[in-house]
């Protein structure tokens, strides 16, 4: 009997010991990075408006097949979408609308579905039948940098903008806490700057209209920064 007892004793430690040293593991999958965008380039006058939109391919750590997603709007916050498609390639064809400001960003999916940030945003204009006088290019940010916090009080708000035509520009500034700024603060001015004071220790919005001497306007991106 204790012969018994003793081998059965051997085999439950021999069973215990054999779970322990076993391990699993789980294979993590990690997001393409984020693709980088070629053609159109950023403030580019397009002559034709059928546009093949070009970007870098992402990388993937796990060695993935990759999609893009590439999304194209007048909207520059991509509330609507006027032009997307789902591709495996690095390029895209579409025919848009002539005399149009158009925004396009990518984004890249791999086959486990984990998808990277979207790309920057790259701001263009196709030309118009007949057109003489073009819209101004998107102002773009200077200060405060997007997302920023900054110290309680004055605030200078800096902005470039410029125009194929080199048309002189005037702007519209508008600022708020709700989003988007609905509050205009200065309106037809020739500087690109502007000194706000800030109260409230909360997230500020602001925008800047583009506007010639021709009556063509380009509405800018929506940006934001935040008070100590």
């Amino acid at each position: 009997m204790n012969k018994v007892m003793y081998m059965m004793g051997l085999f439950i430690l021999c069973s215990c010991g054999g779970s322990d040293n076993e391990t699993t593991t789980e294979d993590s999958n990690e997001a393409p990075t984020v693709p980088i965008l070629v053609y159109p380039s950023n403030n580019l006058l397009c002559i034709e408006n059928g546009i093949d939109f070009q970007w870098n391919a992402s990388a993937d750590i796990n060695e993935d097949i990759i999609d893009y997603t590439i999304e194209v709007s007048t909207d520059n916050q991509f509330n609507s979408i006027d032009f997307t498609e789902n591709v495996s390639l690095t390029s895209q064809f579409f025919i848009l609308s002539k005399g149009v400001v158009y925004y396009w960003r990518v984004k890249a999916t791999d086959t486990n579905n984990a998808s990277s940030d979207y790309s920057s945003v790259n701001s263009f204009i196709t030309e118009g039948d007949g057109v003489s006088n073009h819209l101004p290019f998107p102002p773009e940010l200077i200060n405060p940098a997007l997302n920023t916090e900054v110290n309680d009080g004055s605030v200078v708000l800096e902005w470039s903008a410029s125009d194929v035509d080199e048309d002189p520009l005037t702007f519209d500034i508008y600022l708020g806490t709700e989003n988007p700024p609905t509050n205009i603060i200065s309106q037809n001015q020739t500087n690109n700057f502007l000194n706000v004071n800030t109260i409230s220790q909360t997230i500020y919005y602001w925008k800047v209209i583009v506007k010639d001497n021709n009556g063509a306007q380009t509405i800018g991106q929506t940006w934001s920064f935040s008070i100590n």
